[in-house]
């Protein structure tokens, strides 16, 4: 069974309790890694670990641990584009799945955003997590846990 890794410095609470719950139902192994202390429920297959602070480097330590086929929860583009590298899955908080076609194309929007905002033009935060992608993000964890039983 594959590992769920989880960029956990920035994922809400509300889909850390999804992954938590499905990982304790399908008996998968799901670590959060993070630059802080986190509190996780009591499960064999649920664990934190903590990393150093500073920039990207929980995220080094994901890319550095992640094997083929496994899952990565990240909002982070440029983590989702090494896991993706390496074989593996990226799976946006908000349910969308990164994938060897799209992530170019995230990728030039995110550096477009980063020169607008160095630019001085306000471009707001990502909206509220809505129960719709709540939902979608439940449903392609779903499916990914479906696949990677078989």
């Amino acid at each position: 069974m594959p590992t769920i890794w989880v960029d956990a410095d920035a994922c809400p609470t509300v889909i850390k309790e999804v992954l938590f719950r499905a990982a304790d139902r399908t008996q998968t192994e799901c670590v959060l890694v993070a630059n802080q202390s986190l509190r996780t429920p009591p499960s064999r297959y649920i664990r934190s670990l903590q990393v150093d602070k500073g920039f990207d480097v929980a995220d080094n330590e994901i890319v550095r641990r992640v094997e083929k086929g496994d899952l990565v929860i990240t909002a982070d583009i440029p983590l989702a584009s090494e896991v993706i590298e390496k074989s593996a899955v990226a799976l946006n908080p908000r349910g969308e799945l990164y994938t060897p076609e799209n992530i170019r194309q995230r990728l030039n929007m995110r550096d477009f955003m980063d020169t607008l905002r160095s630019s001085g033009i306000q471009t707001g935060g990502p909206a509220t997590m809505s129960q719709q992608e709540r939902q979608k993000f439940a449903n392609e964890l779903d499916k990914f846990l479906q696949r990677a039983k078989r």
